[in-house]
């Protein structure tokens, strides 16, 4: 896909759950919509969703709102692409994932990854979101930049 139909996707998508999500305070509805409206979008997002800190287990995740297949049901912090992400805090742009020490395979079918931090306004890490592909390097810098702003703008209010 080229740079600016990628761009004015997210500028479609982002305009979307803006409107939709405007006022909404529930987490789990806000992470429901953003999870269907992105992966109605992009065609070459094959698993999205949200992995979610677990307030009984915080050095766990747990799935939560996706559209895709069966996703993993718990990952712990620090380990493969998304417990590194809620880890470190910082989005994880990953080419080939079975290149990823430690990478966890929910769905073979997965070759690459995006897995950006989710914050609430008071900068506490709250989830991951997740995004699968089934080719290689289907995400660049745009993807990053686009997913991190979307995820402040709806989550950090």
């Amino acid at each position: 896909m080229q740079a600016d139909q990628k761009k004015a996707l997210y500028d479609e998508a982002t305009k979307e759950l803006v409107s939709i999500t405007e006022g909404e305070t529930n987490i789990t509805a806000l992470m429901a919509t953003v999870s269907c409206i992105l992966s109605e979008k992009f065609d070459y997002y094959f698993w999205t969703g949200f992995y979610v800190v677990d307030p009984k287990k915080e050095n766990e995740l747990v799935v939560g709102p996706y559209q895709g297949t069966l996703g993993c049901l718990r990952i712990p912090i620090g380990r493969g692409v998304c417990g590194t992400a809620a880890a470190t805090r910082e989005t994880q742009l990953v080419e080939d994932v079975h290149a990823f020490p430690g990478h966890i395979a929910c769905d073979s079918r997965s070759n690459s990854e995006i897995v950006v931090p989710v914050t609430d306004a008071d900068d506490q890490l709250i989830a991951v979101l997740d995004v699968d592909s089934v080719a290689h390097g289907s995400f660049d810098e745009i993807d990053r930049v686009e997913l991190e702003t979307l995820m402040q703008r709806i989550f950090a209010q």
